[in-house]
């Protein structure tokens, strides 16, 4: 995990909440949930079975499932089982790394709001923020 540098004054470096390991193709909302499923099952899971871990339709799942293997993140593999199609689908080797690398920017944002909320603990109901003099709500 990559530490934030700071100026002397103790301010956070210019694009330290930058977030650039944050990849778009993994940060949307079902796509994490795939990966995150995939990650739990390394032997891979069906389409069905997939398709009722993430609540998602026959439509909405094959399309994700395309931008991910368009991404090298995952394996399709078909198959046949009692005389009927199958879809199984694997986190691909580059796929869990870049995965594994993911959560852990996902951990460092995590992290930076978790300290700037210590620095800041709940203020007293009613309470107002100071601020700098000639200064006045929008």
């Amino acid at each position: 995990m990559t530490k934030k540098k700071s100026t002397s004054a103790g301010t956070p470096k210019q694009g330290a909440f930058a977030y650039e390991g944050l990849d778009r193709v993994l940060h949307e909302k079902a796509r994490l949930g795939i990966l995150t499923a995939l990650l739990n099952r390394p032997e891979g899971l069906r389409f069905t079975e997939l398709k009722a871990l993430c609540s998602l339709t026959d439509g909405n799942l094959s399309r994700h499932i395309q931008v991910l293997l368009d991404g090298g993140l995952i394996q399709v593999w078909k198959g046949k089982e009692e005389g009927r199609p199958q879809t199984l689908v694997r986190l691909s080797r580059p796929g869990r790394k870049q995965f594994v690398a993911y959560l852990g920017e996902l951990e460092r944002v995590i992290q930076d709001a978790k300290s700037r909320t210590a620095q800041n603990p709940k203020s007293k109901k009613g309470a107002t923020l100071s601020t700098p003099p000639g200064w006045a709500p929008a």
